[in-house]
């Protein structure tokens, strides 16, 4: 069974924690993946820096356009992760845009997904219709899970047809608008989150976009099984670096 799979299956809020490659420096990506684990992260995603990317805010935007002045790329990111699971056991995701994994080559990224041990990718420019005709079965033979999004704009139908192809969970973003933190979350989007849930789903919900501590995790976390936080991350490490993260992660982690 894939990690994420047995990680959805604990009887717990899931905490995962969303960071760019390469950043704030090139070789920070291991330290800050290990010092995530220590400190009780139950899954990570690892940004892979690209140059326009759309569905991303100012803060995790900078953090990419620093990363690749780094230089970081594909090659060099699946380097780094080579000896991963050497030390690291939680599920590890890779999110990143279409483009740089179609120059890699579609089957040779999933290849290279599966030797360092990658559970899952989540595409944000990839059509789920593209996915299910093109590329599910190599991502299957390679034993990885592909991470819908939906928004409050994703139709019902278009919902249960994510849902269905699914192997994970679904990253439920809170609002149609750019990554990046927020003060909660409103009427209008507690509504979204519930209809969701009215809709009886096979794969459970992970809300993104818009938590940065513990106060949006435990608000988010009343309707899916999990959150994701990733400006909030990022600008911690832009001003605490990636060597001791506790004062980060400890508050969250404690009311899990």
């Amino acid at each position: 069974m894939n990690r994420i799979q047995v990680k959805l299956q604990e009887d717990k809020k899931l905490l995962s924690i969303y960071f760019t490659a390469g950043y704030p420096r090139l070789n920070d990506t291991v330290r800050t993946i290990e010092n995530l684990e220590s400190n009780g992260v139950d899954m990570v995603e690892i940004g892979l820096p690209f140059s326009d990317p759309l569905a991303d805010g100012p803060t995790i935007q900078a953090s990419s356009t620093q990363a690749l002045h780094n230089g970081m790329n594909s090659s060099v990111l699946f380097d780094q992760l080579k000896d991963i699971r050497k030390t690291v056991t939680i599920p590890l995701i890779l999110m990143g845009y279409f483009n740089p994994i179609l120059q890699y080559g579609v089957e040779a990224f999933c290849q290279k997904c599966e030797e360092i041990g990658i559970d899952g990718l989540i595409i944000p420019d990839l059509p789920v219709e593209v996915y299910h005709e093109q590329y599910q079965t190599v991502f299957e033979q390679h034993g990885l899970l592909n991470i819908f999004l939906i928004t409050p704009q994703t139709s019902e139908k278009r919902i249960r047809y994510m849902d269905s192809i699914s192997k994970g969970f679904i990253y439920t973003v809170s609002s149609a608008s750019t990554t990046g933190s927020q003060i909660g979350f409103g009427k209008d989007q507690t509504n979204y989150f519930k209809r969701i849930i009215e809709m009886n789903l096979d794969n459970p919900q992970i809300i993104g976009f818009g938590i940065s501590n513990q106060e949006t995790f435990s608000q988010a976390t009343k309707y899916a099984k999990g959150a994701i936080i990733g400006s909030a991350f990022i600008k911690f490490v832009s001003e605490n670096g990636v060597n001791d993260l506790k004062q980060f992660i400890e508050p969250i982690v404690k009311k899990l």
